[in-house]
């Protein structure tokens, strides 16, 4: 019995070994049968094998596996967001593995599958998509690496499918997410010469020229915005910025007063809106964008924050208004409104502050203003917050 035994398990390892072979017709077979998965297990095998891994036909092979691959897996992604992709760097070894098929012999061929040189020009829409899941990641390094590559694919011949600059656009985002400002300004450029739409194109162009302080070239940037996307509120918003930027308050109060909450559409458009409002301390008006914002943003700290703000200097101005009549005559009707409101609206801030707390607990900027709120209204939260400050603060 123990010889059976003994039998059975050496030809387990002998027949595990033998099923662990590289193949090649093995990987082609899966391949012509659709079963991309499994050809890519074989495949790698073969891509690791001493004598397989210096054929060009091998890699040739393995780049269109992954392209195949990649399409199927992010194709299912497309029509099912919840889909589990499993490979998600097949298009980044599709690349790389027609790359070193060229390398070794560049006219490589397989029956029903592609040249390595006609694949290479069609991966970037897959490289994109990968690239951009890196990015939203915050995997910059990777980001950076596989929109480089899309790049490449992208420029090879005519584009079959015109990206309109997102390619370049990710690429320099991602630079400058990075901290990489030495060829920002050239990819952003090539997304709008691409034919981007993107507001934020512009936006993050003009934004480099600002930080060099270079006035005329964020302007052009701006004007040649206003030409290509005219009334998007984001650029109308971004030269608002700009004029306050170059000291022109007057014409930049003159276009924020020209706008109109309906012409706003996003979450993002109303709270850089009320950012204007603010820096002119119309708190009231930038309240009503802020609570826009916040119904369609939900549980956002800069909204939160920015509520918060408002309400506690509506609530000082309220406050400043009350001790005025009260010097005449503290039984002022008006005097005793204003004071009322005044708590009502420092009781508003410290709710909003207390949401914003929720999100970013640590912010010693709200933890302050907090305790100042608390001072006021002699809450036993004040030793709270003063204890959290303290603790942070060592």
């Amino acid at each position: 019995m123990k010889r059976l035994i003994l039998f059975f398990w050496i030809f387990g390892i002998v027949f595990g070994a033998s099923a662990q072979k590289a193949s090649l017709t093995k990987a082609y077979n899966f391949y012509y049968d659709k079963s991309y998965a499994k050809a890519k297990e074989a495949i790698d095998l073969c891509t690791q094998d001493e004598k397989l891994s210096g054929k060009a036909q091998t890699w040739l092979y393995k780049g269109n596996i992954c392209y195949f691959l990649a399409n199927e897996e992010y194709g299912a992604k497309q029509k099912d967001e919840n889909f589990q992709i499993l490979h998600p760097d097949a298009p980044v070894e599709a690349y790389d593995a027609f790359a070193k098929s060229m390398e070794i012999n560049p006219n490589a061929e397989a029956m029903d599958m592609f040249s390595a040189q006609d694949a290479l020009k069609q991966l970037y829409p897959l490289l994109l998509v990968r690239g951009v899941d890196q990015l939203i990641a915050k995997d910059y390094e990777g980001a950076k690496t596989t929109l480089a590559k899309g790049i490449a694919s992208y420029e090879m011949d005519k584009p079959q499918y015109p990206m309109n600059g997102d390619l370049y656009y990710y690429y320099a985002y991602t630079l400058e997410a990075m901290g990489d400002t030495k060829d920002l300004r050239q990819y952003y450029q090539k997304a709008i010469d691409d034919g981007s739409t993107m507001p934020y194109v512009y936006i993050r162009l003009a934004e480099s020229y600002k930080k060099e302080q270079n006035k005329e070239m964020a302007r052009k940037t701006l004007e040649q915005a206003k030409s290509k996307l005219p009334g998007n509120m984001g650029i109308a918003i971004a030269e608002i910025d700009y004029l306050y930027w170059s000291g022109d308050s007057a014409a930049a109060q003159n276009k924020v007063h020209s706008i109109s909450p309906n012409q706003l559409k996003s979450a993002d458009e109303f709270v850089n809106l009320a950012n204007f409002y603010i820096k002119e301390k119309r708190y009231e008006e930038a309240v009503d964008l802020l609570d826009r914002a916040n119904a369609m943003t939900p549980n956002d700290f800069v909204i939160l924050y920015n509520l918060g703000v408002c309400h506690y200097s509506i609530s000082e101005k309220l406050f400043n208004q009350y001790n005025q009549l009260a010097l005449s005559n503290p039984n002022d009707p008006a005097a005793m409104e204003n004071k009322t409101r005044s708590e009502q609206e420092l009781t508003r801030s410290a709710n909003f502050f207390e949401q914003a707390r929720k999100l970013g607990p640590n912010d010693l900027n709200l933890l302050n203003t907090l305790k100042a709120i608390y001072a006021r209204q002699q809450s036993p939260k004040y030793d709270e917050i003063d204890n959290i400050i303290k603790s942070l603060e060592k």
